[in-house]
């Protein structure tokens, strides 16, 4: 990959408005900055680069904002003493661009994985020529969306095709929060493209911004439809089961549908596929484990959170709904928040028989009652037992174990088991909700005792975390704040290893791990980003293949 392709326009900071500014507004003051200090406008276009609430003073919220001017022909226009007095800079836009290697390509790539790195590994191979097979175990969206709502209905687990596996991956129902802490210049292309297929315009310049489950799926089916019409092809309900390197340079890839032959495999099976973990391990791979997070879903009323973060502005059209991100690493463990969904729903998550587990989800008007964030702990390896004598296998153990006693606490039928803040904190358990009623499954839950489910060490470090919150945010640890158990896929276990440059799985050449699964992204755009990485890699090295190979 290469960024050569650059355009030029000036950034302008430190623009702060009240709450009532429009767009419109935003732009206007920058382009009044620019004129006051001297400089040029005529020429150029003005876009918001960055928007957030600053809400430090509940009673004085405003806008943080950040415009970008494009258009920019001659940099001398714009001289450093001239921009200093408009808190601006000249910025260079990078045009992501790909380099094609030399190396022969003895059949087509196969992705395993349609989640954010799949998804975006094979639209760039497909946009450059290479005619990738995408591939996953799950069904396409439709179809997905009619299994994950028999499982909310009637409690009936398409362990193939559920809120983990299929088309768009375990991102597709969540609050498609693309968020991240990442700093890499893909990021902006993985947004730019997400906003080509259907994401709304704010993710483009939001400092959170989000799509909603209800969007995200119409962005992936846009997606999906993209990478087939450019020559890509598309197999749901296709398990990878198996593989084998050639000594040809091929791989052949046993699943359910038959055998592929391709000339490299980038793999994104996503954080969930613990069969492909156990396949790797008994071929030698090069696994660790890592550290992971575990805990429950918070629920309390939106309004609630909107009141104790935006006070008098709560509920003002231009804010939407708040969001919090609560840490704390004074204790025994660190506890953070994670995966906060405004307006929300818990949802049943599970992808094994026998196992229970919840995430969260929200649309994107966020128009739900109850706010809801996972509660999560610090797990490390060393807190794990070895199964086998592989500490890998005692983290995918570690979780499992714990969704095992979920499953069984809650009933045995994916009632979800639940408690009040108030019992799970006074270490009593039995009062039945009250003002926050849990949304799992439209209440399909049990209250129950949760040291049935977590070690001694998770239960003392999540009572310290909602302790710690409620400091932080006023009512977070209010009595009748509903938690639902257990939250444990917040990240792969362990991380498949890969060379630092060429990114291909130590020992394995045309083996590509990739994204969440293999343990190099925490969400949907570090994912995404991930897949663009890889896919670059790859593509570096090999020429697309020939005509004839790509069948077609």
């Amino acid at each position: 990959m290469s960024s050569d392709a650059r355009t030029l326009g000036v950034l302008i900071g430190s623009i702060r408005v009240p709450i009532d500014a429009t767009n419109e507004d935003i732009l206007k003051k920058a382009r009044e900055k620019m004129k006051r200090a001297g400089l040029t406008t005529s020429s150029l276009h003005f876009r918001l680069f960055k928007k957030s609430v600053d809400a430090r003073r509940r009673n004085d919220l405003r806008f943080e904002c950040t415009v970008l001017a494009e258009g920019v022909t001659d940099r001398r226009a714009y001289p450093a003493h001239l921009l200093a007095r408009a808190d601006a800079r000249l910025y260079e836009n990078e045009t992501l661009s790909f380099q094609h290697g030399t190396d022969h390509l003895s059949a087509r790539p196969l992705v395993v994985g349609m989640g954010p790195a799949g998804l975006f590994a094979a639209l760039l191979l497909a946009r450059e020529g290479y005619a990738p097979i995408l591939i996953d175990r799950g069904a396409s969206v439709r179809e997905r969306v009619r299994n994950v709502e028999q499982f909310r209905t009637e409690g009936v687990l398409d362990p193939e095709s559920n809120i983990q596996f299929g088309a768009g991956g375990a991102g597709t129902f969540s609050d498609g929060k693309l968020v991240t802490r990442i700093h890499d210049p893909r990021t902006a292309f993985v947004m730019q493209t997400l906003h080509a297929f259907g994401a709304p315009e704010e993710v483009l310049y939001h400092a959170k911004p989000h799509v909603g489950t209800d969007l995200l799926r119409g962005v992936v089916e846009a997606m999906l439809a993209e990478i087939e019409r450019l020559g890509g092809t598309l197999h749901y309900r296709c398990k990878m089961e198996d593989f084998s390197e050639q000594a040809d340079g091929t791989l052949q890839i046993k699943t359910n549908q038959g055998s592929f032959c391709c000339g490299a495999l980038i793999l994104a099976p996503g954080h969930s596929s613990r069969d492909t973990y156990l396949c790797l391990l008994e071929k030698n791979f090069v696994l660790e484990p890592k550290p992971i997070s575990i805990g429950f879903r918070a629920e309390h009323l939106q309004e609630k959170i909107d009141a104790a973060l935006y006070g008098r502005f709560a509920g003002h059209p231009n804010l939407g709904h708040a969001e919090y991100a609560l840490s704390d690493t004074r204790g025994e463990r660190g506890v953070y928040t994670f995966c906060m969904c405004p307006g929300g729903e818990v949802v049943a998550a599970a992808s094994e028989s026998g196992g229970l587990v919840v995430n969260g989800m929200s649309n994107h008007a966020r128009d739900g009652k109850n706010a809801n964030a996972a509660v999560l702990a610090s797990v490390e390896p060393a807190d794990m037992e070895a199964v086998n004598g592989s500490i890998v296998l005692g983290a995918i153990e570690f979780q499992r174990l714990i969704e095992r006693a979920a499953f069984r606490t809650g009933g045995g039928d994916y009632y979800a088991p639940i408690m009040t803040a108030g019992d799970f904190l006074n270490g009593s358990y039995g009062r039945e909700p009250g003002r926050v009623l849990p949304s799992y499954r439209g209440g399909k839950v049990r209250v129950s005792n949760f040291e049935n489910i977590y070690p001694d060490f998770l239960i003392r470090a999540l009572r310290y975390a909602l302790t710690s919150f409620g400091k932080k945010l006023e009512g977070y640890d209010a009595p009748d704040t509903v938690l639902t158990a257990a939250e444990t896929r917040t990240s792969a276990p362990l991380r498949i290893l890969r060379d630092g440059e060429q990114l291909y799985a130590i020992g394995h050449s045309r083996i590509y791990p990739c994204g969440e699964g293999a343990g190099y992204a925490g969400g949907i755009t570090s994912a995404a980003v991930d897949g663009v990485r890889v896919a670059s890699a790859l593509m570096a090295r090999f020429a697309p293949p020939k005509s004839e190979q790509k069948g077609i």
